[in-house]
């Protein structure tokens, strides 16, 4: 634009409208999802105690964003503020599963049962909160990604986000989370 189009002197061109609206509340999350992952990992540690399994659960958050960027590439979908939102709606069920797995894994050590044992029974135990967590966020999302109305534009985003988010976070978290656990409670 400022190559193809000379101004009169006094005039300028400002860019407004859903754009400047878009770079606004980018700047904001920006400032945001770093808080939120903040008050996240302090309350992780008031609830357990330790740093080292609230660093442990906040590990379900990268695998949450592994799903919800795939998501957002498979679709090709762009990067956007109701994308964004995703993400932090996506971190709460992740932490969660993460939580309802850890949380009974340290229920059975406590217990005296052995690391090893306590993981994979924690997994097998847990496996069936974990996927009904994740299963009910799912089917809610389904119509958002399926609808093409009014909105469907925005809506469709956030939940492409929250179901790859979902469909990573609760694979990792039956399987990699248990592993992890062990090896850095051993």
């Amino acid at each position: 634009v400022a190559k193809e189009v000379n101004l009169p002197k006094g005039y300028r061109i400002v860019w407004g409208g859903q754009f400047e609206s878009q770079q606004r509340a980018m700047a904001r999350l920006t400032v945001v999802v770093p808080m939120v992952l903040l008050l996240i990992f302090i309350l992780l540690f008031a609830s357990f105690n330790s740093v080292r399994n609230a660093a442990l659960i906040m590990l379900n958050v990268p695998f949450a964003m592994i799903g919800g960027i795939v998501a957002l590439v498979l679709s090709r979908n762009p990067l956007s503020v109701p994308a964004i939102i995703g993400f932090i709606a996506l971190f709460g069920v992740a932490v969660q599963n993460g939580v309802i797995m850890v949380s009974y894994i340290m229920q059975l050590q406590k217990r005296g049962v052995p690391v090893e044992e306590a993981a994979v029974e924690g997994a097998n135990v847990r496996l069936r909160p974990v996927l009904m967590t994740a299963l009910v966020a799912i089917v809610g999302l389904l119509p958002k990604i399926i609808s093409s109305g009014t909105g469907a534009e925005i809506q469709r985003p956030l939940a492409l986000v929250v179901l790859g988010g979902l469909v990573s976070a609760t694979f990792l978290t039956l399987i990699v989370l248990p592993t992890v656990y062990v090896l850095i409670n051993k």
